[in-house]
């Protein structure tokens, strides 16, 4: 699994069918999400619960979400991350910054309301956090918005505000409901690139290369950024200057941003 930090795609598989966190782990995706809460009814959480304990290997390497605080599942779901093979932890409904400090492993909580985004900003504090999740389907059920449109940018950008000012990775945007449609999936990543998100959540492997596409900067790009990460290199700590142009602090920042991004 790569670094939680720097990770592009997210990709969840039901708790109920194991059998498929092999091929998730396969399927390119950064990061696998095996998932205990929506994706679980509650009649088979417990049984989903167990069997996940009993067939995971020890490096699966694998997050779990789990069910929000304050569920009769949770207490049972966190007592589950003592399994070594469970690398993180996402935390479904993440409303309070205790609720998140009260794990022990690396957390992405997932801001599914407005009571949770109304938070975010301590949540993205709290000890633990790695970085935050938006949860659009149930935000939007939350506040009664009817589409993700022009009216979540003002979200998209708190939790953007949020993750800066806590000195956290960028946050990791919410799913495309279509699986097969890659113009909507790259279209909806290149939106979550501008709102300064670095992630997705995926709910499908056919998701990810689209997803792992549009966040690649050009060759151009990168070869630009690459000559401005070489001229502050080169400067030690004077100034930089780039054919006839002066470059500041900031421009090389975005710079290294790239690179990493490619």
């Amino acid at each position: 699994m790569r670094d939680l930090a720097a990770a592009r795609s997210f990709l969840f598989v039901p708790a109920t069918r194991p059998e498929r966190i092999a091929k998730a782990r396969a399927s390119g995706a950064d990061a696998v999400v095996v998932d205990l809460e929506d994706a679980v009814g509650p009649q088979d959480k417990d049984a989903a619960r167990s069997t996940l304990a009993d067939v995971l290997p020890p490096d699966a390497g694998i997050l779990v979400r789990i069910n929000a605080a304050g569920t009769k599942w949770h207490a049972d779901d966190v007592a589950l991350l003592d399994h070594p093979g469970i690398a993180g932890v996402m935390l479904a409904k993440a409303e309070h910054a205790a609720d998140v400090e009260s794990l022990h492993k690396p957390v992405i909580p997932l801001i599914e309301t407005v009571r949770g985004l109304a938070e975010a900003r301590t949540i993205a504090a709290a000890r633990g956090v790695v970085r935050l999740a938006f949860g659009t389907i149930d935000f939007m059920a939350d506040l009664g918005l009817p589409e993700d449109g022009q009216a979540m940018a003002i979200y998209r950008a708190e939790l953007a505000l949020a993750s800066r000012l806590a000195a956290i990775a960028p946050p990791i945007d919410g799913v495309t409901v279509s699986i097969d449609d890659a113009e909507l999936i790259a279209a909806e990543t290149l939106r979550a690139l501008a709102f300064g998100f670095g992630a997705r959540l995926c709910i499908h492997p056919r998701q990810i290369e689209p997803v792992h596409a549009a966040m690649k900067p050009s060759e151009a790009e990168i070869e630009k950024a690459r000559q401005i990460v070489e001229a502050a290199d080169a400067s030690d700590g004077g100034a930089i200057r780039l054919g006839g142009d002066m470059i500041d602090a900031p421009v090389v920042l975005r710079a290294r941003a790239v690179l990493a991004r490619a």
